[in-house]
């Protein structure tokens, strides 16, 4: 099930609000491209800002999307066990598949902190989880060590690995692997983590270009590992791209060019500049998004 492709999707804004019929219009495009699962609600979906309503909506519009064909791993995470107990709870009776629960952010809990954490949450939700760990946001790293230790329960299926720490992700897998699954969390290093053992991603750029990186991942977990480089060279500038700025600024602005649903950023992200609207706008040209007048075609 925690194979392949997942896109971290964009919560499309229009006046303010939620743009309900624009994120059903985004998550048709991953099913009909062949995208493996949908996470809604993460650091890409612009968590921090939504209401509980509109967590609620976002997630159902998922699910119902989705209608059983996909998995919907549901962000629940806060810096507050019980608060995250609550919210996975809600994801389950929404039917998602399971929750991505990153670390709690700002508190900066030890790794015993983190591992009971994480503990209360499975054990009071008897729900899926997928770990998620991205220290360049939160301020704590999630040790291999307290990985091995959350790997022992049942609820705990995958971790997102956003470290940066390619030797981090290989001690997961070699202590971990069989137990839960590693799925890349910054999509430049997809492919080297995929060679470490890792079993998929969570992307930021899928939501430009979901076939490409699904064919990239499934050649590369059927064999063709030399294709999947090739695949993984081309979407390495797209990728790089995606973080010239705060994620999601740069693929909200890209997908605004691309005229797909995005709206602007919340505050207190703000939209791209225009240096790197211009940056932005040459690499979906190169990647032919695109054509060289900066129009899609």
């Amino acid at each position: 099930m925690f194979s392949g492709s997942f896109v971290a999707l964009v919560t499309p804004f229009k006046d303010e609000s939620v743009d309900e019929e624009g994120l059903r219009r985004n998550i048709r495009f991953q099913i009909e491209n062949g995208t493996s699962g949908l996470v809604p609600c993460g650091t890409t979906g612009e968590s921090p800002t939504l209401s509980q309503k509109e967590w609620e909506t976002v997630v159902s519009i998922t699910v119902e999307e989705a209608k059983g064909e996909v998995p919907v791993i549901a962000g629940t995470g806060t810096n507050s066990t019980k608060k995250t107990v609550e919210i996975t709870r809600r994801a389950k009776e929404l039917g998602a598949t399971a929750a991505l629960v990153v670390t709690p952010y700002y508190n900066r809990p030890t790794q015993e902190g983190l591992y009971s954490h994480y503990r209360s949450v499975a054990l009071e939700t008897k729900f899926p989880l997928v770990l998620y760990n991205v220290p360049s946001r939160t301020g704590v790293n999630l040790l291999p060590g307290t990985v091995l230790r959350l790997s022992q329960l049942e609820e705990v299926v995958a971790i997102k690995e956003a470290s940066g720490n390619l030797a981090q992700a290989g001690e997961i897998v070699n202590d971990c692997g069989g137990r839960l699954a590693l799925l890349s969390g910054d999509d430049v290093l997809t492919f080297p983590l995929l060679s470490l053992g890792a079993t998929g991603v969570i992307s930021v750029v899928a939501n430009l270009v979901p076939g490409d990186l699904s064919r990239m991942i499934g050649g590369f977990l059927s064999g063709m590992e030399e294709k999947a480089k090739e695949d993984h060279e081309r979407l390495l500038p797209l990728c790089r791209a995606m973080f010239l700025e705060t994620n999601p600024i740069p693929v909200k602005a890209a997908m605004n060019i691309l005229k797909m649903p995005a709206g602007k950023p919340r505050l207190p992200l703000t939209e791209i500049s225009e240096k790197n609207r211009h940056l932005l706008i040459g690499t979906l040209a190169q990647y032919g998004l695109i054509g060289k007048d900066g129009t899609k075609g």
